[in-house]
């Protein structure tokens, strides 16, 4: 363990500003002796040094003699404990001002401020969790719905690890026969069994490519679905997203053409978070600005998972057809809902007459009006069930960070060359080569395997305190 990691580091774990109450936490090998040295507690009270683990005491954090406040210390003893090192938990009032003078008086006393997600990097480096779980921390306290929160709870519970430990270890123990192999070239025998190893190495290009294709459900849940809205101008987009959103958050008018930029946000439906696109509605322009806000219409077109298709339901039949089977060229391979807005202007025998128009269209349609919101809970449904995601369990298995993603990618690439290598029957050293490189990646993940330039990357994103 390097240097910066043997010495002891304090920072408020809650959330920044006033509150009821703040947590200070310290961790380190002078963690116990350092708040023992401002602590002072009730007549009753036992010394911090002397104090059980896992126990709560009631005194005082003092300077010198003057009172900075009450508090409850909570005391772990190493190596039961978050970090696995000693650790104090400081329960004060919530005042910034005597956060702040608390976190003084510890660095006075020897202790540093803790980086971002420092606590987490020191449960990793002493074994507490491996990197995948100690990520799961991260994407924990960022849940914003049920499926992230249970997928990062399963992941930070092993689940996730647990599948690879049994690959790896599976994994070497072949990679030790076949490397046992090389060592004896020269009397040509084989101490792996080939048929065992192919029926290994297919399980596992199964488990990994199942892992792998998991992102895209895993992906969807955690950061959102992109719903891109499109249309032309004045077709009611903007009037749809501030109704899911329920809030004004696009200027609605009826010039044509005011929607010049894209503008995002986010809802829950039904445990399912969607990431809203609205965008400049399309048709010819010379204006500069408003083509370039077009121009991102077509770039939020690619990125979106699920279009909703505004048009206009009192524009003329004819442009109505045309703008419904443009969906082919345009989105093919998306999916796509027509929402034909503004029915609130027809009449029930003019909506009547639309509809066998609509039924032409071969696409997943809708009629509603926007403005009065009605059949708008209609095109939740239909949001949720396009969305298709399945129900989430907490014991289910699912990858939603793209490093791990981008791991599991390169070791089926490997796992594959070793079938590969097996059917064209390729020496023991071109398979050992690509079974270690297989191991490597899934590694990776686990943090088996790891370098400091990315243990800095991943624990820079976690916040002060955790």
């Amino acid at each position: 363990m390097s240097t910066i990691h043997q010495d002891t580091i304090c920072a408020v774990s809650t959330a920044p500003g006033t509150g009821g109450v703040a947590i200070i936490r310290v961790s380190g090998p002078d963690a116990i002796q350092s708040v023992h040295a401002i602590y002072a507690p009730m007549k009753s009270g036992k010394s911090l040094l002397t104090q059980k683990a896992y126990t709560i005491t009631f005194g005082n954090i003092v300077c010198g003699d003057q009172l900075v406040d009450e508090v409850l210390v909570s005391l772990f003893r190493a190596p039961h404990s978050f970090t696995g090192e000693d650790t104090v938990e400081i329960t004060c009032h919530g005042s910034v001002f005597i956060q702040q003078q608390i976190l003084e008086l510890l660095i006075k006393q020897g202790c540093r401020s803790a980086l971002p997600g420092e606590f987490t990097q020191r449960a990793f480096l002493n074994g507490k969790m491996d990197l995948s779980q100690a990520e799961a921390v991260a994407d924990l306290i960022a849940s914003t719905s049920t499926g992230t929160h249970k997928l990062a709870l399963s992941q930070m519970r092993g689940g996730f690890s647990n599948e690879l430990y049994k690959l790896r270890t599976q994994l070497l123990d072949f990679a030790s026969l076949i490397e046992l192999e090389l060592d004896f070239s020269e009397e040509d025998v084989e101490f792996a069994d080939r048929s065992n190893l192919y029926n290994l190495a297919d399980t596992i290009k199964k488990v990994i490519g199942g892992l792998a294709d998991s992102f895209r459900v895993g992906n969807a849940i955690k950061n959102g679905i992109p719903v891109a809205i499109i249309g032309e101008t004045n077709a009611g987009k903007s009037t749809l997203l501030n109704l899911l959103l329920n809030e004004e958050k696009a200027i609605v008018s009826d010039i044509h053409g005011t929607t010049r930029d894209v503008i995002e946000d986010t809802i829950n439906l039904n445990g399912i978070t969607f990431r809203f696109i609205d965008t400049a509605g399309i048709r010819e322009t010379s204006d500069t600005i408003e083509s370039l806000g077009i121009e991102r219409t077509y770039q939020k077109m690619e990125q979106a998972t699920l279009v909703l298709w505004v048009i206009d339901l009192t524009s003329p039949d004819a442009l109505i057809e045309t703008l419904a089977h443009l969906i082919e060229p345009k989105l093919s391979g998306k999916k796509v809902i027509l929402v034909f807005n503004k029915a609130d202007l027809l009449t029930p025998q003019e909506v009547a007459a639309k509809q066998n128009l609509l039924d032409k269209v071969q696409a997943e349609k809708i009629t509603i009006s926007a403005k009065f919101k009605n059949n708008t809970d209609r095109l939740q449904t239909k949001l949720v069930e396009a969305a298709n995601l399945p129900e989430v369990g907490q014991n289910d298995v699912i990858v939603t960070n793209i490093r791990h993603y981008e791991a599991l990618t390169r070791a089926l690439e490997a796992i594959q060359r070793v079938i590969s290598g097996m059917d064209n029957g390729i020496s023991s050293d071109f398979l050992a080569q690509d079974i270690r490189e297989c191991m490597h990646y899934l590694g990776e993940i686990t943090g088996q395997i790891s370098n400091d330039e990315i243990l800095g990357n991943i624990f820079a994103k976690f916040c002060i305190g955790k």
